[in-house]
């Protein structure tokens, strides 16, 4: 009898205990899912972003976000980056930035960061280079002046490196030379679209396609036919 008593004090004692463990732990897990959030979310690329990739609602994804301190220059809600157009790479999951989107934060800057201008001039190249370009490449610029009666005062300078393309137009328009020529827009400088400007009215412009990695520069001295072709004799 003593025997059964005992039993039943154990199996007391145990439901006992099942019973405080469950109600223990539902308390614990009631407060952790009522734990106030601050709400916060981060945009980070869904995908690997190229240089010259308009974001779409594809592209990009919010994620929750931790800390009350959020990257400098990033965002939070996928509309602020939608129809920006991208500079640098931006690798799958990693943060969208400001510094690396062509558009100023309040969506004014049609893909053009702040301090820069657009500028669209009418390219003299092969089609073999038309070809192998697109939006985010480098290029440098050549300037062709002189091609009149006296070939051999031709001349060539490049006047700008390392420039980004914005965009391609393969299709021909009728240039100031009275030539039918493709048209390429490029990101540069204030000072250098001046320079591009008067190139495009007044000579032929070339581009020379550049490795992404290659950011050196040399000297931009004037090249000319006729010195060319004595340096060969």
């Amino acid at each position: 009898m003593k025997k059964d008593n005992v039993i039943k004090l154990v199996a007391v004692a145990l439901v006992a205990a099942i019973i405080s463990t469950g109600l223990f732990y539902g308390l614990f897990a009631s407060r952790l899912s009522s734990e106030p959030t601050n709400g916060r979310t981060l945009v980070v690329a869904a995908k690997a972003l190229k240089p010259g990739t308009t974001i779409t609602q594809a592209d990009v994804k919010a994620v929750p976000w931790a800390t009350d301190t959020l990257p400098k220059e990033s965002y939070q809600t996928s509309a602020e980056v939608i129809g920006n157009t991208v500079f640098d790479s931006i690798g799958e999951n990693e943060p969208v930035l400001g510094s690396r989107l062509g558009s100023s934060r309040n969506g004014t800057g049609v893909g053009v960061p702040d301090g820069m201008r657009a500028i669209s001039v009418h390219v003299a190249d092969s089609t073999g280079v038309m070809n192998m370009l697109r939006s985010g490449q480098k290029v440098d610029v050549q300037v062709v002046t002189g091609r009149g009666t006296n070939r051999a005062d031709t001349s060539v300078r490049t006047v700008l490196e390392n420039i980004t393309v914005l965009a391609v137009t393969p299709q021909v328009e009728l240039s100031s030379q009275g030539q039918n020529t493709p048209v390429v827009t490029l990101l540069t400088k204030p000072q250098d679209a001046d320079k591009l400007a008067a190139a495009d009215s007044g000579a032929n412009v070339r581009l020379l396609l550049r490795n992404p990695a290659d950011q050196g520069t040399r000297a931009r001295n004037q090249v000319t036919l006729g010195a060319t072709m004595r340096a060969t004799e």
